[in-house]
């Protein structure tokens, strides 16, 4: 086994116990890890990213869904929705530079980091019951009596529409979009952290999925890469279900923030270095 293949499931296994411990947020580690580990483009990592948390992200829902904690149905919807815009995003990132595409995923992980440290509690706590009263204006919400969510027009608009965005940024940036899932599914329902996180990780899963199918049928996709970052990442996802119980909430969303905040910096450094010496030729 040569360097570049350890490397590759070293890296993936941080991003599998990241998505485990927080339902979002370790697609979008995936595709700095690759860049500044394996010196690929944003363009070159963003496909094997997706494959990565697919499979990570798959193993999980179908736990949880065991377990009857995923919202299939809204999970349905957010996905069919993604998977039709995917495709637009990977579109879009084969034609723009590497450097202002690099630019663009920084900015977007910095505010992911921004939104994720102002919380004063985590997903964690959430989990554990201290999540804060939901107002009663909310699109949807869940039946007490049938223990499912009762649809409506708005429900589903609200669930298109944060599908429809996390499927674009699947495709242009490689990231699941769980940091998009997850707190639009908190503003819009009263459906428990529970099953917030596990319907985020449906939905990633089947949206990463549309964009690795549309990577590899386009001939982006660089496999000798891809498999071992993959099976790294799923042995990440399976050690971190057992170990997210033992963590503080709040002091795991704020170390995770930390470190996407100081991988932002490193991303924009590198494209406005690139951005730079292109303006200097």
């Amino acid at each position: 086994m040569d360097t570049t293949t350890l490397v590759s499931a070293a890296l993936g296994s941080v991003v599998g116990l990241i998505l485990a411990l927080t339902g979002a947020g370790g697609a979008i580690v995936a595709v700095p890890l690759l860049v500044f580990g394996l010196g690929l483009g944003v363009a070159q990592a963003a496909p094997i990213g997706l494959f990565a948390v697919a499979l990570a992200a798959g193993i999980g829902a179908l736990l949880a869904l065991r377990e009857g904690k995923v919202r299939y149905k809204a999970a349905a919807l957010m996905a069919a929705t993604g998977a039709v815009i995917s495709p637009a995003g990977l579109w879009v990132a084969h034609r723009v530079p590497d450097a202002p595409l690099t630019l663009v995923f920084a900015l977007v992980m910095a505010r992911v980091a921004w939104r994720m440290f102002r919380h004063k509690r985590g997903a964690a706590d959430d989990l554990q019951g201290g999540a804060e009263p939901c107002p009663s204006d909310l699109p949807c919400r869940l039946n007490l009596d049938r223990g499912k969510l009762d649809w409506t027009a708005p429900c589903a608009r609200a669930l298109a529409l944060s599908g429809a965005v996390s499927g674009f940024l699947s495709g242009l940036l490689g990231v699941g979009g769980g940091f998009v899932i997850v707190p639009a599914l908190k503003r819009a329902s009263d459906i428990p952290m529970q099953g917030i996180v596990a319907t985020s990780l449906a939905v990633i899963a089947l949206v990463s999925t549309a964009g690795v199918a549309a990577s590899a049928a386009s001939g982006h996709m660089l496999w000798l890469n891809a498999l071992p970052f993959a099976a790294g990442a799923l042995a990440g996802m399976l050690g971190g279900r057992g170990f997210a119980h033992h963590v503080s909430g709040a002091r795991l969303q704020q170390s995770f923030a930390l470190f996407a905040g100081c991988v932002a910096v490193g991303m924009a450094a590198k494209a406005v270095h690139a951005i730079a010496l292109a303006g200097g030729v």
